[in-house]
C-alpha cells in the first residue's frame, strides 16, 4: 500500500513539474510540448542518428593526435637540426612551433564556428577535414635551403593544420550533439564516448606511432618526424568521404538563422553562460596544453641524466602518463547524466586542487621516484579528462540555442586556446622558479574553475535541445527581431517539426533577464 502512494505521489509530482516547464518554456509564439518531445526517444536510436555521431567525432582522434605529436619530436628537432657549431632550434623556436597550431587552433575555431551557424554543419565539417589533410601534408613535406627556413616552413604548416584542428572543435561537436537529440538516451555519454576519448586517445596514439617509427628509422631523425606528420592526415582521410554523406539535423533545419543574425539579444540572453563556458575552457587549456606540449621535458627534469637521453625512455614514461590520463574520459563519460555536467565539471576542477597540491607540495621527495611521480602526474592529467575535459565541449554544445550555437562553442573554445597559448608562453619561465610552481599553479586554476562552474554553468543532465530553442525564439520574438528560423522560404513552415511538436499563438511576452 505504501509503494502504491508513493508511486502516486511521484507521478502527482512528475506532471506538475513538467506544466511548470512546459509554461516556462512556452511563454511566447512557439509551443513545445515535453511528452511528444520524449517518445522520439521510445523506439530507441536510430542507425542515421549513430552513424552521424561517429563521423562528426571519428576523425578527432588525429585532433589529439596533432596537440600531442609535438611534446615528442619537440625532444627530435634538436638532434635533427642542431649542429656543434649552432643551435638552431632555441627555446624561443620551440615555443614559436608549438604555438603556431595553436593559433591556427583559436582562427579556426572562432571562423568556422560562426560561419557553421548560417552556412551549415556539413559545409563547415568538411572543410576542418581538408584543413586537418593538407596541413599535416605540408608539415611532412616542411623544406627549407637553412634549417631556419626549414623551421618557418613547418611554423606556417602548423598555422594551417591548427586550423583544421579549431575548425574541428565546432563543426564536429555540435553536430555530434544535435544527431545524438534526435533519439539517442543519455546524450552525454554517447556525445563524450564519440568525441573527447578519441580526442584524449590521439595523445597515446601519438607515443605508440613514436616508438614504433623510431626503433624502424633510428637515428635519422629526419624520416621520424616527416614520417610523424604525415601520418596525422589518415585519419581525416579515412571519414573523409562518410562526412562528405552526413545529412542535416532537424535541429539545424527547422531553428537556424541564416541572416541578420541579432548577436547583441543573443549576447543578453546567454552571456551567463557564455562566460561561464569560455572561462571555464581558459583554466582547462592553461593548464593541459603546456602539460600536454612539454610533458616529455617535465619527465626528463625527474629522470637520471643517462635516462633522459634516450628518447624511447622518455616516450615510455611519457605514454604511461597518457594512459593514466584516459579512464577519466570514461568516468566521465558515465557520471555526466548522473550527476549533470556542471558537478561533474566541478568534480573534474576538484582533482586539479587535489593532485596538484599533493605533487607541488611534495615534489622535491616524489620527483626522486620516477614512477610515483607519474602516477600522481597522470591522477591530475585524469582529473581534468573526467571534468572540463569531457565538460566543456558537451556544455558548450549544449548550452546555447542552435541558432548560435556554433559561435558560441567556437568563441568558448577559442579563449580556451587562448588559455593554451598564454600557458605554453608562460611554461618555461613558470618552471624556471622551480618544477613544483607548475603544479601548485595548476591547483591555483582547479579553484577559480571550481567557483565560476558553479556560478556560471548551468546544471543540466540530459534535456532536449529543442526545448532551449524555443525559449530562445520566442525571447527573440518577444524583443522584435522579425528575421526568419530554418531553412524553409515561409516562416509558418518552420514552426512545426514533422508529427507537429511544435505549435503557434500569437501571443508574445518577454523573457526576464
Amino acid at each position: 500500500m505504501s509503494h502504491e502512494l508513493e508511486d502516486k505521489n511521484n507521478n502527482i509530482t512528475q506532471e506538475v513539474s513538467l506544466r511548470s516547464s512546459d509554461d516556462e518554456v512556452n511563454n511566447g509564439p512557439f509551443k513545445y510540448d515535453e511528452t511528444e518531445r520524449k517518445n522520439r526517444l521510445a523506439g530507441g536510436a536510430r542507425t542515421k542518428d549513430i552513424l552521424m555521431v561517429l563521423c562528426a567525432g571519428f576523425a578527432l582522434i588525429s585532433d589529439g593526435y596533432q596537440n600531442n605529436v609535438m611534446s615528442m619530436l619537440n625532444a627530435v628537432f634538436p638532434l635533427a637540426l642542431n649542429t656543434p657549431n649552432k643551435v638552431y632550434y632555441t627555446a624561443d623556436m620551440k615555443t614559436a612551433v608549438s604555438n603556431a597550431s595553436l593559433v591556427g587552433t583559436i582562427f579556426g575555431q572562432v571562423a568556422i564556428g560562426m560561419t557553421c551557424d548560417y552556412l551549415g554543419r556539413k559545409w563547415s565539417i568538411v572543410t576542418a577535414t581538408v584543413f586537418l589533410i593538407v596541413g599535416s601534408i605540408m608539415c611532412a613535406a616542411s623544406h627549407g635551403v637553412t634549417p631556419e627556413g626549414l623551421l618557418w616552413m613547418l611554423i606556417i604548416s602548423r598555422g594551417v593544420t591548427g586550423f583544421g584542428i579549431g575548425a574541428e572543435y565546432p563543426s564536429s561537436s555540435i553536430s555530434a550533439s544535435e544527431a545524438a537529440n534526435e533519439s539517442i538516451k543519455r546524450r552525454g555519454r554517447a556525445f563524450v564516448l564519440c568525441t573527447n576519448l578519441p580526442l584524449s586517445f590521439g595523445g597515446p596514439f601519438a607515443l605508440i606511432v613514436f616508438l614504433i617509427v623510431h626503433q624502424i628509422t633510428k637515428k635519422h631523425y629526419e624520416a621520424l618526424w616527416r614520417t610523424m606528420f604525415a601520418i596525422g592526415c589518415f585519419w581525416p582521410l579515412s571519414v573523409f568521404y562518410f562526412r562528405l554523406k552526413i545529412a542535416t539535423s532537424t535541429l539545424y533545419k527547422k531553428n537556424a538563422i541564416k541572416r541578420q543574425v541579432p548577436y547583441w539579444l543573443a549576447l543578453k540572453y546567454h552571456w551567463r553562460r557564455l562566460f561561464g563556458t569560455c572561462v571555464c575552457w581558459f583554466l582547462y587549456d592553461f593548464v593541459t596544453f603546456p602539460n600536454g606540449i612539454f610533458a616529455a621535458t617535465v619527465i626528463s627534469g625527474v629522470m637520471s641524466p643517462s635516462e633522459a637521453k634516450d628518447l624511447d625512455r622518455v616516450a615510455e614514461w611519457n605514454l604511461l602518463l597518457g594512459v593514466i590520463a584516459i579512464p577519466g574520459v570514461i568516468v566521465g563519460a558515465f557520471l555526466c547524466d548522473r550527476l549533470g555536467r556542471k558537478y561533474t565539471l566541478i568534480l573534474g576542477f576538484m582533482g586539479y586542487i587535489i593532485f596538484g597540491l599533493i605533487v607541488g607540495c611534495a615534489y622535491d621527495k616524489i620527483k626522486n621516484i620516477t614512477a610515483l611521480f607519474i602516477v600522481f602526474y597522470g591522477l591530475m592529467m585524469s582529473s581534468g579528462n573526467l571534468g572540463p575535459g569531457d565538460m566543456m565541449g558537451l556544455t558548450s554544445s549544449e548550452s546555447f540555442a542552435t541558432p548560435i550555437r556554433g559561435t558560441a562553442y567556437g568563441l568558448s573554445a577559442a579563449i580556451g586556446k587562448v588559455g593554451a597559448v598564454v600557458g605554453t608562453k608562460t611554461f618555461t619561465p613558470l618552471r624556471a622558479r622551480g618544477d613544483k610552481w607548475t603544479f601548485i599553479v595548476a591547483a591555483i586554476c582547479g579553484l577559480a574553475g571550481v567557483l565560476v562552474a558553479y556560478f556560471f554553468i548551468p546544471h543540466l543532465k540530459d534535456d532536449d535541445l529543442l526545448k532551449e530553442d524555443i525559449k530562445f525564439k520566442n525571447y527573440l520574438r518577444a524583443n522584435g527581431w522579425t528575421g526568419q528560423f530554418g531553412e524553409e522560404k515561409e516562416e509558418e513552415e518552420d514552426l512545426e517539426y514533422s508529427k507537429s511538436s511544435i505549435s503557434t499563438t500569437e501571443e508574445s511576452t518577454k523573457r526576464p533577464l
